[in-house]
């Protein structure tokens, strides 16, 4: 199974997209949008940023393993 590193965050305030590499030894928890400046955090059942907001989950879920 190949596994996916880039993800596009799409900010939920301003729509903002920005490609970013996803870290494969942690979970990301926190994201600022560059645009508007809004911290993100993931939505109530996702682990991470990228599982919220991203166009592709993180590397653990990919997996199909339990994220951090």
């Amino acid at each position: 199974m190949d596994i996916k590193l880039q993800s596009v965050i799409t900010c939920p305030n301003c729509g903002h997209q920005k490609e970013e590499t996803m870290p494969t030894d942690a979970c990301q928890y926190f994201y600022e949008c560059e645009s508007c400046k809004t911290k993100l955090k993931p939505l109530q059942g996702d682990c991470c940023v990228y599982c919220s907001y991203g166009s592709v989950p993180c590397p653990p879920i990919q997996q199909d393993k339990k994220c951090c």
